[in-house]
C-alpha cells in the first residue's frame, strides 16, 4: 500500500476539470488538443479552471511537433507562462530540446526563469531525449520540482525499469511522476514498482476524464 500518493489528471476541457474535482484529484494539468499530444490553453479555460479550486499547472506548448523552439516561439511561452501566473495557476509544464535529441539548458533556463515562485514539471519531451540519466541532472539542475514520464517507453507500465532507475537516481532531488497508459487497474502497480509517489493520468471515459475513475485511484 501507497503510504503518499499525489494523483495528477490531465485535464483538455472543462468538464474533465469538474470531473477531476469530484473525484478528489490532488492536482491537474491543464491543456487543450490532446490529439496534438497536448498545447496551450486559452486563458479563460485557465482562469475557469483556477475557480474552481484545484492546484493548475498549464502546459506550456505553442505548437504540435518536436520540442525544438526559436526565439518567437520562447517569447511566446514566457508571455504565456507570465499570463498563467496572472490567473492564478500554481505552476506549468514546460519542455525543450536540442536539434541533436539533447536538453535545451538556455531555453528551459529562460522559461523557470519566468516561472520563478510557480511549481515546474519538465514534460514528456524527456521521453524522446537522448542520455536520460545526463538529461534528469541537468533538468534538477535548472531548478525543475518534477519530471513528467513513461521511462522512454510506450506507456509507463512498459517503462517501469527506466522509472525506477530515474526515481533511484534522484534520490529526492525531484519528483519522478510516472504518465502514459495509466489507469485505475496499473496506477498502484506502477507505483509499487518504481517508487514514484506521484501518477499522471487522463483517466478518461467516453472522452473526458471520468471522476469514478479519479476516486479509484485515490482510494485504492
Amino acid at each position: 500500500m501507497i503510504q503518499k500518493l499525489t494523483l495528477e489528471v490531465c485535464c483538455a476541457d472543462l468538464q474533465s476539470v469538474r470531473a477531476a474535482v469530484e473525484g478528489g484529484a490532488h492536482r491537474i494539468e491543464l491543456c487543450q488538443a490532446l490529439a496534438l499530444d497536448g498545447l496551450t490553453p486559452s486563458a479563460g479555460m485557465i482562469e475557469q479552471a483556477v475557480d474552481m479550486g484545484i492546484h493548475v499547472q498549464v502546459l506550456i506548448r505553442p505548437r504540435e511537433g518536436n520540442f525544438m523552439y526559436d526565439r518567437d516561439e520562447v517569447s511566446c511561452m514566457q508571455r504565456d507562462i507570465r499570463h498563467a501566473r496572472e490567473l492564478g495557476a500554481g505552476g506549468v509544464v514546460i519542455g525543450a530540446l536540442r536539434p541533436d535529441g539533447s536538453i535545451d539548458e538556455e531555453t528551459i533556463r529562460r522559461l523557470a526563469g519566468e516561472a520563478e515562485g510557480m511549481n515546474i514539471t519538465f514534460h514528456r519531451a524527456f521521453d524522446v531525449c537522448v542520455r536520460p540519466e545526463e538529461a534528469l541532472e541537468q533538468i534538477i539542475s535548472l531548478g525543475c520540482h518534477r519530471l513528467l514520464t513513461s521511462g522512454q517507453a510506450a506507456t509507463a507500465e512498459q517503462g517501469i525499469p527506466l522509472l525506477r532507475k530515474l526515481v533511484k537516481l534522484s534520490a529526492g532531488r525531484i519528483s519522478i511522476m510516472p504518465g502514459a497508459g495509466v489507469n485505475a487497474q496499473n496506477a498502484r502497480h506502477i507505483l509499487d514498482q518504481t517508487g514514484a509517489y506521484e501518477i499522471h493520468g487522463s483517466l478518461r471515459n467516453n472522452g473526458h476524464t471520468d471522476a469514478e475513475l479519479v476516486r479509484t485511484i485515490i482510494n485504492g
